[in-house]
């Protein structure tokens, strides 16, 4: 069915994240940096580091899906940007919320590798198309992922002042 949706509440996303933290501890992996692929990476960035208990966290800021289905050309990193420096050396747990096409989640790895850093990938979900499958996911699917921090953003009404403001973006 074309509208058939996977339904993540956030009770799933605090299970699927409890879940995802101990499959990374049991790998013997032990991140140094956790660090989102923002903005859909952030929130489960956050819970894995603070069940793995590590306390330096960054985000990259990056944009490829522009609404359901619709994506540009290629993934772009937006600013502000990561100190990459900062990593060389160092352990660090790439995080985002669904390895999709996997290009965003490749093209941040790249750039994380290049500076020196030893990454592992992890992800909520993760789909069967994908060009980069996470060392670490929780589910699979091939259906649009309804987040609960997301699931009615195109469905609610903005105050004035947010709508004049992306009226000017």
């Amino acid at each position: 069915m074309a509208d058939e949706r996977e339904i993540l509440t956030w009770l799933d996303f605090g299970d699927g994240s409890r879940e995802l933290a101990d499959t990374i501890q049991a790998s013997g992996f032990v991140p140094e940096v956790v660090v989102a692929i923002a903005r859909g990476g952030l929130l489960l960035a956050g819970a894995l580091a603070y069940n793995l208990e590590v306390k330096n966290c960054g985000a990259l800021n990056a944009e490829f899906y522009t609404g359901i289905d619709e994506r540009l050309d290629e993934p772009i990193i937006l600013a502000p940007f990561l100190d990459e420096v900062s990593l060389k050396g160092k352990k660090v747990l790439l995080v985002d919320d669904v390895s999709d096409s996997g290009r965003t989640l490749q093209m941040v790895l790249g750039i994380i590798t290049r500076a020196g850093a030893d990454v592992k990938t992890a992800c909520l979900y993760t789909k069967s198309h994908t060009v980069l499958e996470p060392d670490f996911t929780w589910r699979s699917t091939d259906l649009w992922i309804m987040f609960p921090w997301s699931s009615e953003a195109g469905e609610r009404e903005l105050s004035p002042q947010l709508a004049d403001w992306h009226s000017r973006r």
